[in-house]
C-alpha cells in the first residue's frame, strides 16, 4: 500500500505537466497471489485531506495514533480484475528511526525509512486477504520527475536476526550513482555496512534486469512475483548477507523505459483519472 501526492507514476500527473501535485493524489493498493487485484485512482484536490496525523484521499485513508500507522481502505480495482477492495491494515512499528537518505547530491529526492522493522495486520473484506506478519514503513520525497535525475534503481529491505537491511544502489543522471547499505536494529538504530556484491539474477517477464546484494558465490532468485511492469518490477526476493539467507522485498525501475511517452497510454489503463469528489 502507497500513499501519493503527486503520482509519481500516473500518466495524467506526467500529462499535467506536473504542476500540481495535490491534483494527482491516490492510495495505491495491491494484493497477490490467486485473485490479486490492483488500484491506482488518480484523484483531484477535492479529494485530498491531510493534518499532521492523518492522510484522506477520497474514501481511504490513513492516521497515525501515537504508535501505529492505520490505513483504511475502500478502493475499486482497475482492469482486468474490477472488484471492491476495503478492509484495513494496521502497521506497528518495533521503533521509530532518525534516519534520512538524500538519494542526490542537492537532497531533491529523500528516502525516509520511518519504520524498517514492523508488525503488520492485515484485514480486508475477501476471502485470504487476512494476515499477519513482519513489515515496514517508509517513505519518498522529491521536487522533480524521477527520470530527470536516474535512469535505473534497485531497491531492497532484507530481514535479519538482528532487525533488516536496505539496500538503496541508483545510477544517476549526471554519471554518479548511489550504492546505500544500512543495517537497522529492533531499537531503530541504523549503521552504514559494507554491502556484498551487487549481483545480477533473472530478466523479468518484461525482460526488465534486476541485481541486488549478495554474497560472493551466492545467486539470488525470485521466490514470490508481485509486481511486472515494463518499466517496474516488486518481487520477492531470497539472497544471503554476510552469511545469512533471507528473503525480502525487492524492487527495480528502470526510468529510460518509463520516460518513453508511448507507455502513458498503457498506464492509463490500470491507472484511471477520478478528477471529482465530494465528502
Amino acid at each position: 500500500m502507497i500513499g501519493f501526492i503527486g503520482s509519481v507514476f500516473s500518466p495524467w500527473y506526467a500529462w499535467s505537466g506536473r504542476h500540481t501535485p495535490a491534483n494527482h493524489c491516490c492510495m495505491n493498493v495491491a494484493t497477490y497471489g490467486a485473485g490479486g487485484r490492483f488500484a491506482m485512482t488518480d484523484r483531484g484536490t477535492s479529494a485530498l485531506r491531510t493534518t499532521p496525523d492523518s492522510f484522506t484521499v477520497g474514501p481511504s485513508s490513513m492516521r497515525w495514533t501515537g504508535s501505529a500507522l492505520i490505513i483504511d481502505i475502500n478502493e475499486v480495482s482497475s482492469l482486468p480484475l474490477i472488484s471492491r477492495m476495503r478492509g484495513q491494515i494496521t502497521v506497528t512499528p518495533e521503533a521509530i528511526t532518525n534516519v534520512e537518505l538524500p538519494l542526490t547530491r542537492d537532497g531533491a529526492h529523500v528516502w525516509r525509512p520511518f519504520a524498517p522493522v514492523s508488525r503488520i495486520n492485515v484485514a480486508l473484506e475477501a476471502k485470504g486477504w487476512q494476515f499477519d506478519g513482519h513489515g515496514y514503513f517508509d517513505a519518498n520525497f522529491g521536487t522533480r520527475p524521477l527520470e530527470t535525475d536516474f535512469s535505473y534503481w534497485t531497491w531492497g529491505r532484507y530481514p535479519t536476526r538482528q532487525g533488516a537491511t536496505c539496500f538503496y544502489d541508483a545510477t544517476r543522471r549526471d554519471g554518479t550513482s548511489l550504492e546505500a547499505a544500512i543495517a537497522f536494529d529492533q531499537n531503530g538504530q541504523a549503521r552504514m555496512i559494507d554491502a556484498p556484491p551487487r549481483t545480477p539474477f533473472k530478466r523479468t517477464l518484461w525482460a526488465l534486469r534486476r541485481e541486488t546484494r549478495a554474497d560472493p558465490g551466492t545467486m539470488p532468485r525470485q521466490t514470490k512475483a508481485m509486481l511486472d511492469a515494463p518499466f517496474y518490477s516488486r518481487s520477492v526476493v531470497e539472497t544471503q548477507i554476510n552469511g545469512e539467507k533471507t528473503s525480502g522485498v525487492h524492487e527495480a525501475l528502470d526510468l529510460n523505459r518509463y520516460a518513453n511517452p508511448l507507455l502513458k497510454p498503457m498506464l492509463a489503463v490500470r491507472v484511471p483519472r477520478r478528477a471529482g469528489w465530494q465528502f
